[in-house]
């Protein structure tokens, strides 16, 4: 004599199918996506920034050279030296952490920016005139 259980679980998956909410899902017959490919552990990462289409997302490491690349416009609205040096004295604490290892990303090979250059260079922009 075989008895027969139906969880829980079991039947609310029965009656679905029986529903026809499992017809005409998207992906039906398609392969899975990834299959064949090697395995990457930061595939749900991966996943969810193309999913949420999400972008400017760098590791800091690398958002820290484009911040160094981009620093005439960074200091351009400062209103006075104080600031800028204050704001060079900040990136250049960031440098020394990063290349202490001490933020996500590639190695960092910047080197330490010279507030009085860039003070200098500051005072030459059009507005300060």
């Amino acid at each position: 004599m075989t008895s027969w259980y139906e969880s829980y679980i079991d039947r609310q998956i029965r009656e679905a199918y029986e529903r026809g909410d499992f017809d005409n899902l998207p992906g039906a017959g398609k392969p899975l996506p990834g299959i064949g490919e090697e395995y990457d552990e930061d595939w749900w990462i991966k996943d969810l920034v193309r999913r949420e289409n999400i972008t400017g997302v760098v590791p800091a490491s690398l958002a820290l050279r484009k911040e160094v690349e981009d620093l005439p416009q960074a200091v351009a609205d400062k209103r006075t030296e104080a600031s800028v040096r204050g704001y060079v004295d900040d990136l250049n604490e960031r440098i020394l952490r990063a290349r202490r290892g001490l933020i996500d990303g590639p190695p960092v090979v910047l080197p330490t920016v010279d507030a009085d250059e860039v003070v200098q260079a500051w005072r030459r922009l059009p507005h300060r005139a």
